[in-house]
């Protein structure tokens, strides 16, 4: 049994007189033409010469989202071959540039049986390079107006953006271009390129582009490529660049100079100058921070490339898929309907990742997994915490304030030579003590390190206000401040 033929044609990007006459005449003669839109020059002037054809332009009408408009338009489109045999199927511009519906068709057209042909045609591409004097050899980017990402936007190629069909299409665009260019950066608006008497071509600043009022089927928006040093910060590419080029020969003699563990502390030093942004509810001071941080991350990834090791690329890479992979619940078929059952996918899938190392997790100790190098106070409630998930815990809260009590008389009764130890172990008790009552240890001494400072700036301004140094003041005086600072915090009522 012969197959079904749908032969998609393109009606280029002008009016008749630029359409091929190959094309022309499989327009002419076809038993059954169809059309994505009836909103194209040549439309117009073929329907003057008594050509029936039967568009799509009612079903952008019945759905909510251009996918579901393609899918429709495209089983309509086989249902006809099916049902009709041989038929012709018409799209703006080339067939093979920015039409979804035509790649749909190729995509399924051996499993329905229907063979899909590609008659050619004229893309907009051309005559928009030719007005615009666009060389593409400098690099382009063609990309969806109704489904642009800021991600794909590359700010140092050309980029035109198709399908900007109307206003809303184009209010979408602006506000994703917003995410990399400045609100004032130059675009180009361009309608019917090419068409006598139809062409509109406008350029504007980027905040007033959905503002124009030719929007159709024949527009598309240009935004030209460039060099900007304020637009060049916000890529990440150009970040991989500068720690590139601090690491070169010819770069920085101190950044040359470092190596993994003479930065070591950095990053430490760093992880906690973020913290203490977030402590202090101030965003600005967190997005430098954050920034410096990631310095820290990028000068090894920097260093590890020199030696060959990995890249940067490979640590984004490695997060991707180790995100991807741990979160079968939001991008594969398992399901959580808490953070609870999250946490339980995550645990399975770590444990299955060790196993796949080869780490025997049966014959590993449970205290295994902790950073060696986390502060004293953390590591102590890990531990604890490890401990206590295979049932190595007190029953009752009122057993872990007895055991900080003895400790605390052991501490009393110590020598000199047994101090640090009773010491250390009256602090795992406190730490005991912090988990029962579902408290962070480190969380609560960094308040109470933070009133500390808070009230001792108070006894300092109070000397300051009398024209006094320490020295000139005793134990008692400052204890008296010490109070009247912890009643000012407490609102004054002295409790």
């Amino acid at each position: 049994m012969k197959k079904s033929t749908i032969t998609v044609v393109g009606l280029g990007a002008g009016d008749l007189d630029q359409l091929p006459y190959g094309i022309y005449r499989k327009l002419t003669q076809a038993s059954h033409l169809f059309l994505r839109t009836k909103e194209h020059p040549v439309v117009t002037q073929l329907t003057a010469e008594g050509i029936a054809m039967e568009s799509f332009d009612e079903v952008y009408e019945q759905h909510e989202s251009f996918a579901d408009v393609y899918a429709d338009i495209v089983e309509r489109l086989f249902t006809a071959a099916e049902t009709e045999g041989n038929l012709v199927y018409a799209v703006p511009g080339h067939p093979l540039v920015a039409e979804r519906t035509v790649q749909l068709l190729l995509e399924q057209g051996e499993a329905r049986g229907v063979q899909i042909e590609i008659g050619g045609g004229q893309s907009f591409i051309d005559p928009l390079f030719a007005r615009l004097q666009i060389d593409p050899i400098e690099g382009f980017s063609l990309l969806d107006g109704t489904a642009l990402k800021a991600h794909e936007i590359a700010v140092g190629l050309h980029t035109i953006i198709a399908q900007v069909y109307d206003a809303f299409v184009a209010s979408d665009v602006k506000l994703t271009l917003m995410e990399v260019l400045p609100d004032d950066y130059q675009v180009t608006v361009a309608t019917a390129v090419g068409v006598a008497g139809q062409e509109r071509i406008e350029t504007v600043p980027l905040y007033e582009l959905d503002r124009l009022d030719h929007f159709g089927n024949l527009s598309l928006v240009y935004v030209p490529p460039t060099k900007e040093e304020r637009i060049s910060y916000r890529q990440f590419s150009y970040l991989k660049e500068i720690v590139e080029i601090l690491r070169s020969p010819d770069g920085c003699p101190w950044d040359r100079e470092q190596t993994h563990q003479s930065i070591r502390k950095n990053l430490i030093e760093e992880t906690y100058e973020v913290l203490e942004t977030i402590d202090d509810e101030d965003p600005d001071a967190m997005c430098e921070e954050l920034g410096d941080l990631l310095m820290q991350i990028m000068l090894h990834s920097q260093m590890a490339a020199e030696e060959g090791y990995f890249t940067v690329d490979d640590v984004v890479a490695g997060l991707n898929e180790k995100l991807v992979r741990r979160h079968p619940h939001v991008f594969g078929e398992k399901s959580a309907d808490d953070a609870t059952e999250a946490l339980a996918n995550w645990q399975e899938i770590k444990a299955q990742e060790k196993a796949a190392k080869g780490i025997d997790v049966d014959n590993q100790s449970h205290l295994a997994g902790i950073p060696r190098d986390l502060p004293a106070l953390m590591y102590a409630y890990k531990l604890q915490k490890k401990a206590a998930q295979i049932g190595f815990d007190w029953d009752d809260v009122a057993d872990v304030y007895g055991k900080v009590e003895e400790e605390y008389r052991e501490l009393r009764e110590a020598s000199e030579g047994e101090r640090a130890g009773e010491l250390g172990d009256l602090l795992f008790a406190v730490v005991n003590l912090a988990r029962f009552l579902k408290l962070d240890p480190e969380e609560a001494l960094a308040m109470t390190n933070k009133k500390f400072k808070r009230r001792f700036s108070y006894i300092e301004a109070k000397l300051k206000e009398a024209g006094r140094s320490f020295d000139e003041t005793d134990l008692q005086e400052m204890d008296k401040w010490w109070e009247e600072a912890k009643h000012h915090e407490r609102g004054g009522d002295g409790k």
